[in-house]
């Protein structure tokens, strides 16, 4: 049976299960737009901005575990989701985003609109194509999905031309593909395995490191299994948190630039590491050639090109992680760690994890009273200072989850991925974390949650700069706040009385609710307030001070012993 393009994309749609799609409209998708027009089973959702439309679908795709699928217009609609398409593949995140393009004949011609989106994408994307054949459509459409799913899960673009889009042609969709080129691989190496068993036997202080892979994987329950049976402690990176309880004995706690001293100083007494789906990137490492230097490294990771790339290891295994880590569990028992869990734990007493002076209200005391207060919830965080408060702080478990964008680092992701959250899981409490700064590169986008009804929390950490810029400038810069105060304009002149915007006044031009707290009483009954609304965001302006700063921290280029915690400043 021969249909229009426009029909196959629908039914490819429901073939895959899609239920959500973050859309915005275009000359070059206007034909698809009137297709969805006639459905009643996808529900679309029109955003404010394509860059947060992908960072919805992103939000939508890590909560889930299913693919997040959006669409926009050629051109400038295209690029515009470019930030979020490299978020969603730094951090192995599925998404589908297909892009309308100009007519074929009109492509390398610079036509209105025309922008090479696979091209672009190309270093960005797990794959990205061009369907220029109208009988290929579905099978172009169903491998995008099957990549973005598989192997390593990451972004695929779809560049559709719009008058491909619109021709008749063959009307079936594949139920699967097969692609000679693309072979993922599960299964980890069993003689790998037996050697990374052995080697962690015979330590004497060896360490679990839990990566994001573990999230991805969703072997948070095989992974507090190993630990449990091997009795060997855990530490995590920002990615990793909440792969085992942040509760249970075991867990350390996380390391890296803004870790713990506990987890920083046991990687460097460690005579065995076993890596779980990290990349060991340089917030982690700290400086490379004097990471572990104790440890001989395992290394399991699902992307060949991990292994070995910024840290040499002794045993590569490429596998899944859940598959990885069930063949551990298979060759592992109970390790006698009691000495080295004892030495870690006086690192711990004598160095605990405790929020910098503050002149007032604090980011610790914040994040404790949503540990209270919240005890089922996604936690989305922007990027900045909160993100690094909110990963140290924040308490996580099978009923608490965290999302937040580790390899990009992306402002203006936390409150768009919220909304996908919330809309992925509606019977979920969402909490948004976001500073002054990032909230602001997407605040348009409580149209779309209060048009939508989404009751997601929304708590903007105001202390009236660019807090980690700032930071690296108090401690570095000698206190030269260039371009960090967003209270002031020309750089530190032209002050106003008060802050711009008002956060309040905002959340409540767009009919959602406004409320600005100074202290914890006020945060209390915020909450509680925040906590009867059902089908508006409430956005929760928490006055901080300007200079509290996130500790530990290790300057970029030293060594994870070179801290600064805080006695010194």
């Amino acid at each position: 049976m021969r249909i229009k393009g426009t029909e196959l994309f629908i039914k490819a749609l429901r073939e895959e299960n899609v239920d959500t799609l973050f859309a915005y409209p275009g000359a070059a998708v206007i034909t698809l737009f009137d297709e969805l027009y006639k459905q009643k089973d996808i529900r679309v959702i029109l955003p404010r901005h394509e860059q947060a439309l992908v960072h919805e679908a992103d939000g939508f795709a890590r909560s889930t575990g299913k693919v997040g699928v959006c669409l926009v217009t050629s051109g400038p609609g295209a690029t515009n989701i470019v930030t979020g398409i490299a978020t969603a593949n730094y951090d192995s995140v599925p998404i589908v985003c297909f892009c309308g393009q100009v007519r074929r004949d009109l492509i390398g011609n610079d036509a209105f609109q025309e922008v090479d989106i696979v091209g672009i994408t190309r270093g960005i994307t797990k794959h990205s194509m061009m369907v220029t054949d109208r009988n290929q459509l579905g099978r172009a459409i169903k491998e995008a999905f099957y990549i973005a799913s598989t192997g390593k899960p990451g972004p695929v673009v779809v560049d559709l031309p719009v008058d491909m889009i619109n021709e008749m042609g063959d009307g079936q969709y594949p139920k699967d593909v097969q692609i000679r080129s693309y072979r993922p691989n599960k299964a980890a190496h069993i003689g790998q395995i037996k050697r990374a068993a052995a080697l962690l036997r015979e330590a004497e202080k060896p360490l679990l490191l839990a990566g994001g892979g573990i999230h991805v994987s969703g072997s948070e329950a095989e992974f507090t299994q190993l630990a449990e049976q091997t009795r060997i402690p855990v530490i995590s990176t920002v990615m990793g948190k909440g792969s085992i309880p942040t509760s249970h004995p075991l867990y350390i706690g996380n390391l890296g630039m803004h870790g713990c001293f506990a987890a920083n100083r046991a990687v460097m007494e460690c005579d065995a590491l076993c890596s779980i789906g990290s990349r060991f990137n340089d917030r982690i490492t700290g400086r490379v050639d004097q990471f572990a230097p104790k440890a001989k490294i395992i290394h399991i990771d699902i992307d060949t090109a991990s292994i070995s790339r910024n840290v040499k290891v002794d045993i590569p295994i490429v596998a899944d992680a859940l598959h990885a880590i069930i063949e551990l569990i298979n060759y592992t028992g109970e390790h006698n760690t009691a000495d080295w869990r004892k030495e870690i734990e006086a690192w711990q007493r004598e160095y605990p994890l405790k929020a910098a002076k503050s002149k007032g209200f604090s980011s610790a005391r914040i994040i404790e009273l949503m540990n209270r207060t919240f005890t089922e919830c996604i936690v989305v965080t922007d990027v900045g200072q909160h993100q690094m408060w909110t990963a140290q702080y924040l308490e996580l478990n099978e009923k608490k989850k965290l999302l937040t964008s580790g390899g990009l680092g992306t402002m203006g992701y936390g409150f768009p991925a919220a909304i996908g959250a919330k809309l992925g899981n509606p019977k979920k409490r969402v909490i948004c974390i976001a500073g002054d700064g990032g909230i602001q590169m997407n605040i348009q986008e409580l149209a779309t949650a209060v048009l939508e009804e989404i009751p997601i929390i929304i708590l903007i950490f105001n202390n009236c700069y660019l807090g980690m810029v700032r930071q690296w400038q108090q401690l570095m810069y000698d206190r030269r706040y260039a371009g960090t105060n967003l209270r002031s304009g020309n750089y530190g002149r032209n002050k106003p009385e008060q802050y711009i915007p008002d956060f309040v006044k905002l959340a409540e031009s767009y009919n959602a609710v406004g409320l600005r707290v100074f202290n914890e009483n006020e945060l209390i009954t915020a909450f509680e307030a925040a906590q009867k609304e059902e089908k508006r965001p409430v956005v929760i302006e928490c006055v901080i001070d300007s200079e509290e700063i996130v500790l530990p921290m290790v300057k970029a280029g030293c060594s994870l012993n070179e801290m600064i915690l805080g006695d010194e400043l």
